[in-house]
């Protein structure tokens, strides 16, 4: 009898193991946006693509909207493996020790989406999501959202219309200096808060892609906003190192096929998906929209880039000369 049971037992955890070794792995996706912007579709088309093709070895659980992590703690849980995938913001890693991401902050830096995926889609791009991996951090691939315009209560068509505002930013050495050549007051502040501070004017402004904006409802606290195309905002989609070596080679090749689709979907809808936001936020009738004269983004352009010469000690004046080599941009011929 005690045999029988001992079989039983065995039996029981032998069929246990065999019930643990069919677990899918689990990958927990977490962003601070919402759903209906380019970064939450992407997360979304990656999860079908990823969980359709590892035929259910892999589960991705998308938690958008700050559901999961605030900004702030999300790169922590990363790198202590409590989530395994994020697509932060590429100004989130300056604080994280590696500042020559900042340059994506610089402002007009990039004029179109070409320029910039010379880069982002380049040498360039894979040797600065190389210097993440000493963070225990593994650089997948680069999402954009768009060209950030500017937005406050009052109109801003001239560098001089920023003095004394208090702007948001996110923790960025760059966008910090981007706010001061302005003449603006920057803070620093969790995207989750940014409404509220708006609609309370514990800030006055902010800069966003139409389809943050948007989705967040900012423009209903925001009389006016500016199409200054004045600076970019991608995201680096990321995983733990340790996690994503730790993969079978077979689901890992699989993960980065559907990685690689899962930017080329993101990438095509970030351009449309903004324009129909700004569309909306016209729509809505609540906020002005004021479209920059050649004269005026010149001065912008003039206030603005002597920000890329003193950020050089910061990101590093190799990494920003490698940019302007693939773009062609020469900011003595502003």
């Amino acid at each position: 009898m005690k045999l029988y049971s001992a079989l039983l037992g065995l039996a029981a955890l032998a069929l246990a193991g065999t019930g643990w070794a069919q677990q899918p792995i689990v990958i927990k996706f977490s962003h601070v946006v919402a759903n209906d912007t380019p970064k939450g579709k992407g997360a979304e088309y990656f999860k079908k693509v990823a969980e359709e093709r590892t035929k259910g070895k892999v589960k991705v659980e998308v938690y958008a909207n700050s559901t999961l992590y605030k900004d702030k703690e999300e790169m922590e849980a990363l790198q202590l493996g409590a989530v395994q995938m994020l697509a932060p913001s590429l100004a989130k890693f300056g604080p994280l020790g590696v500042p020559q991401f900042e340059v994506f902050d610089l402002p007009y830096i990039f004029d179109s989406y070409a320029e910039l995926h010379k880069v982002t889609q380049g040498a360039v791009g894979q040797s600065l999501l190389a210097k993440l991996e000493p963070k225990g951090i593994k650089g997948l691939a680069y999402w954009d959202n768009g060209f950030k315009i500017m937005s406050a209560n009052k109109p801003l068509r001239k560098p001089e219309d920023f003095k004394g505002l208090k702007l948001r930013i996110q923790s960025s050495k760059v966008l910090d200096a981007q706010m001061r050549a302005l003449g603006g007051n920057p803070q620093v502040m969790a995207f989750s808060e940014v409404y509220q501070a708006l609609q309370t004017g514990v800030v006055d402004g902010t800069e966003n892609p139409p389809s943050n904006l948007y989705t967040q409802k900012m423009h209903e606290v925001q009389k006016h906003v500016t199409l200054s195309d004045h600076g970019y905002l991608g995201y680096a989609v990321i995983t733990n190192k340790k996690f994503w070596e730790g993969l079978p080679a077979d689901i890992r090749a699989t993960l980065e096929g559907a990685m690689k689709d899962a930017t080329k979907y993101a990438n095509d809808i970030a351009k449309q998906e903004n324009e129909a936001a700004l569309e909306a936020v016209r729509k809505s009738g609540k906020s002005q929209i004021a479209s920059l004269t050649a004269d005026e983004k010149k001065a912008w352009k003039k206030a603005l880039v002597s920000v890329h010469k003193s950020q050089e000690s910061r990101i590093g004046k190799d990494v920003i000369e490698s940019i302007y080599k693939e773009t062609g941009f020469d900011p003595n011929k502003l």
